[in-house]
């Protein structure tokens, strides 16, 4: 199925809406379309919530971005926006598990330079020594005009999971 830009937005926002908090952004806000918020908290108690054996606490806050034409600026400016604003939304401290910080760039076409920039993409950053918890950069740019998902190494589980929601593949049976 070949896509817009759009259609491709509306069909990943909607797989997307059962697990995320979803924010739309208006024309001001442009190149961002939406920011989707997941959290998920987890603990271990005996007898009673008093009794806590642990807790942790997980994080991802992934922006949809949307452009005609990717560049290396445009991507290094959106990757700089969602690391500081994302860095901003985390809860690092006690209890704390990791946080994931997810630019997903939606365009009709991509420059070969941002494309080896965003293969290349590695921020990682403890705190306190993981006792605190990391956060990890995924990023992902799908290419409406072909069809291609390009993640970097760290966003490898996004490009899997664009993959299933926008081409799944018809399982066939065999007897």
């Amino acid at each position: 199925m070949q896509y817009t830009r759009e259609l491709a937005i509306d069909r990943l926002l909607h797989n997307y809406r059962a697990y995320y908090n979803i924010t739309m952004f208006e024309e001001e806000r442009k190149p961002l379309t939406a920011l989707c918020e997941f959290f998920e908290c987890t603990e271990k108690y005996v007898l009673s919530r008093k009794a806590n054996l642990w807790s942790a606490r997980c994080e991802e806050f992934l922006y949809l971005f949307e452009m005609e034409h990717l560049t290396k600026t445009e991507f290094a400016a959106c990757r700089d926006f969602a690391c500081e604003d994302g860095m901003k939304r985390a809860d690092i401290g006690p209890g704390h598990m990791y946080t994931y910080i997810t630019p997903v760039f939606i365009c009709d076409t991509c420059e070969e330079d941002a494309r080896a920039a965003l293969k290349k993409c590695r921020i990682y950053k403890s705190f306190h020594f993981s006792l605190h918890g990391w956060m990890d950069f995924h990023t992902a740019v799908l290419e409406v005009a072909n069809d291609r998902i390009t993640a970097n190494r760290s966003g490898r589980c996004v490009e899997e999971v664009m993959k299933k929601i926008l081409y799944p593949k018809k399982r066939r049976r065999f007897i």
